[in-house]
């Protein structure tokens, strides 16, 4: 285990050693009367018994020891020629389960594992019975060697065993317990929501399951909460939250499972969004500083307005470790040499050229380097300037000339060493590759800071977006947001005008969550809808119980939904949100461990009046 859940453990003693003689160990309990983490100097000269798994064998020349492992540690057990047991003690092999009993013995000064709770003591083995022998292991436990997903997954009990996921899942189970503590002492109650929903036209695939008594009608596993947790303010409980499991069927991601994942879902009476900001902030920034040890956690977390982040940093879901800002210089190019850039900005108004500042980058190697990593990326090439004697190089400072340089240079305060690299078009077409770019030059240049948490509010997103494939505006964030302007706004503006209460947060470039200042106006619900081309059949089918309670006095609400998995995989510091899941499904969401998903009978099909229509092989 690792050392500070070692030092964790260690203050929660299960029991205590009994003071007591060989003949008394009898009276111990059937199988320990300690943790492998608990035994300490003071311990020395008493009977202990343990249980565990072995960890390592090593055979010292006629001394045999064992390091003995439980969920909460180690302990060294050591076996000489003189036990009664000694020739057991040579059978056992790794991941077996023993019970051992023996003497708390002092380890002599130069065997004194100062790196271990227990390191000042040893166990000289009396007694010794085999729990449970071990087949030979696909996997390693001891050393944590790298090995193939699939083995990992297919054996997942036996990875749950490994150091590093194994403190991974309790420093999960720390922060969930300190989350509820948390959300308790501000006020808010836990209520649970049902598993078995209805389906939403809405958000991403629904897991469906077949009604055995309604044939042909079906369930949907909750994507969300949301609809209830809405209603659950509509019936007068003011503040509630709850650890909720959503389920959605979608690919998987690094920090996203295939089937189902934890939030901590959130909802408020009588609250604006600065109010929804004030409660959730201290909870979020205080956990990360409660679990962050020792690096740094940001106090205040800055509102950016999602169109300022999209031009900032190319991202709704910017990482404020990069120092990056892009800005807007096209200017600096109308009518300018470079007719590319000249070119696109007298074509179409809504072009634009962006500029990524790239400090100490200012070497044709690196600028190189970075035109034929956006050539990878699907681009034409990525221009730049880079500074050195005063002036600037390369192919498009030539064309645009020393007067327009000088002034680029001057707006993006960039010095001898330090280069800029350009996009250009429109900016919905070439944001995200900008952010990207943006991403890649800080880590190249190590200009992203390593350690610490970085918080930010995206605000005021767009209530619609246009989908090119359906030829239609459709809701860019939650269909149940209230439009920033209400309804006058939904009757008078342009849909890709309209913003929206909505909010997201962000870590380290990683979205925690999605909220929003929710609708509480059926008329508004409708309009909004209607927009989105579904009409008032649709949203009294879909959403009825929803429209019910609108239309019996609904106060003005809103809240958020932090996930719990992407909070612990930053909090763990690991890059896949496999490695803080307790079992998680692979990439093609299935679990190798217990083969899910899998057929059923024909029996079973029938009883649900269910008949397959497989695709052709």
């Amino acid at each position: 285990m690792a050392k500070t859940n070692l030092k964790k453990a260690a203050k929660k003693k299960t029991s205590k050693p009994r003071k007591t003689d060989k003949a008394g160990a009898g009276t111990l309990h059937q199988y320990r009367s300690a943790t492998c983490a608990e035994l300490r100097a003071e311990n020395v000269g008493t009977v202990a018994r343990l249980s565990g798994w072995v960890h390592r064998v090593r055979d010292h020349g006629g001394l045999l020891f064992i390091d003995l492992r439980d969920h909460y540690g180690l302990t060294q057990i050591v076996a000489d020629p003189d036990s009664p047991v000694f020739s057991l003690a040579e059978k056992v092999r790794s991941e077996w389960v023993i019970r051992v009993d023996g003497e708390v013995r002092k380890r002599s000064d130069d065997t004194i594992n100062a790196g271990l709770p227990t390191g000042e003591i040893e166990i000289y083995i009396d007694d010794l019975e085999i729990l449970s022998e071990a087949n030979e292991l696909p996997l390693p436990v001891f050393g944590e060697p790298h090995y193939p997903e699939d083995i990992r997954l297919k054996y997942r009990f036996l990875d749950l065993r490994r150091e590093t996921l194994h403190n991974n899942i309790m420093k999960r189970a720390e922060i969930v317990a300190s989350l509820r503590r948390r959300m308790t002492e501000e006020g808010f109650f836990e209520f649970q929501t049902p598993i078995l929903s209805a389906s939403s036209p809405e958000g991403a695939r629904d897991f469906l399951v077949p009604s055995r008594m309604h044939p042909g009608q079906f369930y949907a596993l909750p994507q969300a909460p949301q609809q209830f947790k809405q209603l659950i303010m509509m019936a007068g409980f003011d503040r509630y939250f709850q650890i909720a499991p959503c389920f959605r069927d979608e690919d998987a991601r690094a920090d996203r499972s295939p089937g189902e994942f934890y939030q901590l879902d959130i909802e408020m009476s009588f609250v604006t969004q600065e109010d929804v900001f004030q409660a959730v902030e201290p909870v979020l920034r205080d956990l990360f500083l409660e679990f962050a040890d020792g690096r740094p956690v940001m106090e205040e977390f800055p509102r950016i307005p999602f169109d300022e982040a999209m031009s900032k940093y190319g991202s709704d879901k910017p990482d404020l470790r990069n120092p990056i800002v892009m800005e807007d210089v096209s200017d600096h190019f109308r009518g300018s040499g470079f007719k590319i850039f000249a070119g696109m900005l007298e074509k179409d108004p809504r072009n634009r050229v962006w500029a990524i500042p790239a400090r100490t980058g200012g070497s044709r190697a690196f600028c190189d380097r970075m035109n034929s990593w956006a050539q990878g990326e699907g681009q034409p090439g990525l221009g730049y300037i880079f500074f050195k004697d005063g002036g600037g190089s390369g192919p498009v400072a030539k064309n645009i000339g020393e007067e327009r340089t000088a002034a680029l240079r001057k707006q993006l305060k960039l010095e001898d060493g330090d280069a800029v690299f350009f996009t250009a078009g429109d900016p919905k077409n070439f944001a995200e590759f900008s952010g990207r770019a943006r991403d890649r030059i800080g880590e190249a240049l190590e200009l992203t800071e390593k350690e610490g948490f970085k918080f930010c509010w995206i605000v005021d997103f767009p209530m619609y977006e246009w989908d090119e494939e359906e030829n239609r505006w459709d809701f860019s964030h939650n269909p149940f947001s209230m439009p920033q302007g209400g309804l006058e706004a939904l009757e008078t503006m342009d849909p890709g005008d309209i913003k929206g209460w909505q909010y997201d947060i962000v870590c380290n470039g990683v979205e925690l969550s999605s909220g929003a200042i929710r609708n509480h106006k059926p008329e508004i619900m409708y309009k909004a809808f209607e927009i989105a081309g579904y009409g008032p059949e649709v949203v009294e089918e879909k959403f009825g119980g929803m429209l019910r309670a609108l239309s019996f006095g609904a106060p003005p609400h809103g809240g958020v939904a932090p996930g719990i998995d992407r909070i612990v995989m930053l909090l763990c510091g690991e890059p896949n949100i496999r490695e803080v899941t307790m079992f998680p499904m692979n990439q093609q969401a299935q679990d190798l461990m217990i083969n899910a998903p899998s057929t059923v009978s024909a029996a079973q099909l029938r009883e649900l009046h269910i008949r397959l229509n497989l695709p052709k092989e």
